[in-house]
C-alpha cells in the first residue's frame, strides 16, 4: 500500500512537470491550444563559451648548449625584462676557449706587423732595384697571408665569445617568469625548458565555437574579417564566476576547422593591467547581442528537425500549419530571434506542439488562459488526488 501511494505521487508530479514545457500541455479537453501573435520587441542575448588564457607571448626559455646550472637568477612569478640574464650554466671550458682564442688572436697580430715591416722594407728596395719580382712578390704574399690568419684568428675569438654567451641565458622578452623544474646542480640540455616567460600585460583568451556558428556568421557579414569586426566588445567570466572589470575583442579567427570536435577557434585580447590575469588560466567568454525591433519566440514552441527550425502558425479557420523559419545562430538558451518564416500579426501556437499534425483544427486561446489553466489543475491535483492519495 505505502508503494502504491508512492507511485500515484509521482505520477501525479510527473503530470504538473510536463504541463510547463513544449513537448507536453494539460489535458483541457476541446483541442484547446494556447495561441499568441507575433509582435516585435528588444532582445539583449549573450552566448557564453569555455575559454583557456595565455599570454599574448609565451616563450619557453631553453639552453642552446648543454651543462650544469651553476646559478638561478630570478624567482617563479617574477617580473624580467627583455635580456635580463635567467640562469647561469658551467662555462669553465668556455672562458678557456675564450682565452686561447684571444691568444691566437694577439699572436696573428704581432704577425700581421712583421709581415707588413718586410713588405714596406722590399718595396723601398724593388723600388730602387735592389731586389727583383720574385722577392717583391713573396714578401706581398706572406703579407697578405698574415692578415688572412688574423681574420681567421678573430672569428675563432668570435665564436668562442659567442659559445660563452650561451652559458648566460637570457629573456628574449618582457614577461612573468613561471615555474623553475631545474635546480642549481641539475645537468640540462637543449632539449630541456628552463622556464616559461609570459608577457601578460595583454592576454588572449582561446574559446572555439560552431562550425555552424562561424559559418553563418561569415555569411551574413559578408566574410570573416567583417564577421570579427561586427563582433561587440565582448566579456569574461572568470572561474570564480565573476565577470573580469574590462572588455575584450575578438581578433582572430582559426582558418582551419577541428575535424575532432567541428569547431572553429577564435581568439579575443583583453587587457591585463593589474595583472589579475594569468596564462593558463580559465574561463568563459560571454558575447553579448543585442536586437532592435525583431521577432523573439520562446524555443518551447519550435520544432527541430534535420537542422530545419518549425512551428505551427494558425490560420483564420483556426487550423494549424508546418511553417519552417530561420533563426538567428546566437541565441540565450530560451528564445530566438527569428529572421525568416514569421512576420508581425502571425499567429503561432506557444505550447503542446507535438500533440499537432499540419491541418489540424484548434480552440485557441490566449497563453494568460493557458497558464491559468495549468494553475488550477495543479491547484486541484494538489488539494484533492495527492492528498486522498496520501491519506489511503
Amino acid at each position: 500500500m505505502k508503494i502504491n501511494k508512492i507511485m500515484l505521487v509521482a505520477a501525479c508530479a510527473a503530470t504538473l512537470v510536463s504541463c510547463g514545457n513544449g513537448g507536453g500541455r494539460p489535458n483541457f479537453g476541446d483541442n484547446e491550444f494556447p495561441v499568441a501573435e507575433v509582435g516585435t520587441s528588444n532582445a539583449a542575448m549573450q552566448q557564453t563559451y569555455p575559454a583557456t588564457i595565455k599570454g599574448i607571448q609565451d616563450v619557453q626559455i631553453s639552453p642552446k648548449l648543454g651543462g650544469f646550472i651553476t646559478k638561478i637568477y630570478v624567482k617563479e612569478g617574477q617580473v624580467v625584462s627583455a635580456g635580463q640574464t635567467l640562469f647561469e650554466i658551467d662555462n669553465v671550458t668556455y672562458q678557456a676557449q675564450v682565452r686561447q682564442a684571444q691568444a691566437a688572436v694577439n699572436t696573428a697580430k704581432t704577425q700581421v706587423k712583421t709581415a707588413e715591416l718586410t713588405y714596406n722594407n722590399s718595396k723601398k728596395l724593388f723600388d730602387n732595384k735592389v731586389i727583383g719580382d720574385y722577392e717583391m712578390q713573396t714578401a706581398q704574399n706572406t703579407y697578405e697571408q698574415a692578415k688572412a690568419g688574423l681574420a681567421q684568428a678573430e672569428a675563432a675569438l668570435a665564436n668562442a665569445k659567442e659559445a660563452l654567451s650561451f652559458c648566460f641565458v637570457k629573456s628574449p622578452a618582457a614577461g612573468v617568469v613561471g615555474t623553475l623544474p631545474f635546480k642549481v646542480g641539475a645537468l640540462v640540455g637543449a632539449q630541456n625548458v628552463l622556464t616559461t616567460v609570459s608577457d601578460n600585460s595583454t592576454m588572449e583568451v582561446y574559446f572555439s565555437v560552431n562550425e555552424k556558428v562561424a559559418l553563418e556568421m561569415s555569411k551574413t557579414e559578408g566574410g570573416q574579417s567583417a564577421a570579427l569586426d561586427s563582433l561587440p566588445a565582448v566579456k569574461l567570466q572568470l572561474a570564480d564566476g565573476t565577470i573580469y572589470a574590462h572588455e575584450g575583442k575578438v581578433t582572430k579567427m582559426s582558418g582551419v576547422i577541428d575535424q575532432a570536435t567541428g569547431s572553429i577557434q577564435m581568439i579575443a585580447v583583453f587587457p591585463n593591467p593589474e595583472k589579475l590575469l594569468k596564462s593558463g588560466g580559465s574561463g568563459n567568454i560571454v558575447i553579448p547581442r543585442d536586437h532592435s525591433n525583431v521577432i523573439v519566440i520562446p524555443q518551447s514552441c519550435v520544432m527541430e528537425v534535420q537542422n530545419k527550425m518549425f512551428v505551427y502558425t494558425m490560420n483564420d479557420s483556426n487550423k494549424v500549419q508546418y511553417t519552417e523559419i530561420t533563426v538567428d545562430p546566437q541565441n540565450d538558451g530560451n528564445t530566438y530571434v527569428v529572421r525568416s518564416g514569421l512576420k508581425v500579426g502571425d499567429k503561432f501556437v506557444t505550447n503542446g506542439i507535438t500533440k499537432l499534425t499540419d491541418g489540424m483544427e484548434i480552440v485557441p486561446i490566449t497563453t494568460e488562459r493557458y497558464q491559468q489553466k495549468i494553475d488550477e489543475q495543479a491547484k486541484a491535483m494538489s488539494a484533492g488526488d495527492i492528498v486522498n492519495a496520501m491519506k489511503k
